[in-house]
């Protein structure tokens, strides 16, 4: 009997990745070239974003291939992020995956960015299933959901100004570390002290209730302002150097602690202790360790490795095996979407 062979591509943002996923189960390779054209730049330059996409994504569907040993003619469908994401980096992962698709005679699956890093953990652990409260932190997003099954999530709050990851990333800048800052601020974190610089918990009180409008909503605006604050002072005064460690952990606590905060407060809403954490922040593991701790005994977290919890084209073809198996097939004049709306997803 034949295997279903989906090849997932992945090019929202300035990773390059592709994944051979069998029968929605079986990963044959898994291949991520990421840019490091944007270091000097401190963050992501969408114009070279694109055209990086473009001058290698060929090689790596090449390498996928042959990691796995399956030749083009074979797939049985693509699939592909078609937003949301950078508006020029994702049009070369749908206009490839609309010729090959076209070419071969094949499914092509439109797969939402977000959705897919839901898909991620179920790769590595088959309990990651629904139903869960998710928590989707990334560069961009930042969503707090309920799940109640594939494919139907109820939206529980989400950031309403800047997300998470780009609060790092910024963090980072200011600390004079290297991009991406995420993992650098991580790292340094573990050397400070994160009560020497009290920060404020953005839209966490304790007088809010149920049924506020920021009850379980977020902000990391004013986090990052407050973090500008302190690193002037400190740059003014001559200590940037040693007080650099123990201003990423105070950064970090203040993140981690209104993510974890916000996380468990859906928890108690929903009454379900099973927590799914999604999205490139989700790798850090001061965040994993503290939902883990408030969850306690009975409770359960569900999270990818490192690899799979960056963008990669491995969660994209998990995401495009089941909407196949729905029947939502992508039609030939598919466009990307910079906003695409997340499928499934009520108020």
């Amino acid at each position: 009997m034949s295997r279903e062979l989906i090849l997932g591509i992945e090019t929202s943002c300035d990773e390059t990745a592709v994944a051979l996923l069998a029968d929605g189960k079986d990963l044959l390779a898994h291949v991520i070239l990421s840019q490091d054209v944007h270091e000097i730049y401190g963050g992501v330059v969408p114009e070279l974003a694109a055209r990086a996409h473009l001058a290698v994504l060929d090689d790596v569907v090449r390498e996928a291939l042959g990691r796995a040993e399956v030749s083009l003619d074979q797939l049985s469908a693509f699939g592909v992020t078609a937003g949301p994401g950078l508006i020029g980096a994702l049009l070369v992962g749908v206009c490839w995956a609309k010729g090959a698709a076209f070419g071969l005679g094949r499914p092509l699956v439109p797969v939402h960015h977000m959705e897919a890093h839901l898909f991620a953990p179920s790769l590595e652990d088959p309990e990651a299933e629904p139903p869960f409260v998710a928590l989707l932190v990334s560069g961009g997003h930042t969503l707090l959901l309920h799940c109640e099954s594939w494919g139907r999530y109820r939206l529980l709050g989400q950031t309403r100004d800047d997300a998470a990851g780009e609060a790092f990333d910024k963090t980072a800048k200011l600390l004079e570390l290297p991009y991406p800052g995420g993992p650098q601020i991580e790292l340094l974190a573990r050397a400070g002290d994160p009560a020497r610089f009290p920060l404020p918990r953005p839209m966490l009180r304790r007088d809010q209730e149920p049924g506020d409008p920021d009850f379980l909503d977020f902000s990391f605006s004013g986090l990052k302002t407050a973090v500008a604050e302190r690193v002037s002072e400190v740059r003014r005064a001559g200590r940037l150097e040693e007080e650099r460690a123990h201003l990423a952990a105070a950064f970090q606590s203040a993140v981690v602690d209104t993510l974890a905060a916000k996380t468990l407060r859906a928890v108690g809403l929903t009454g379900c202790r099973r927590v799914l954490l999604g999205g490139g922040v989700s790798a850090n593991r001061a965040l994993r360790e503290e939902l883990s701790r408030r969850l306690g005994p009975g409770g359960q977290l569900f999270s990818s490795s490192t690899r799979l919890s960056l963008d990669n084209g491995a969660m994209v073809a998990k995401a495009a095996a089941f909407r196949l198996s729905r029947g939502e097939i992508g039609e030939l004049d598919l466009n990307a979407n910079a906003s695409l709306p997340f499928p499934g997803l009520s108020a």
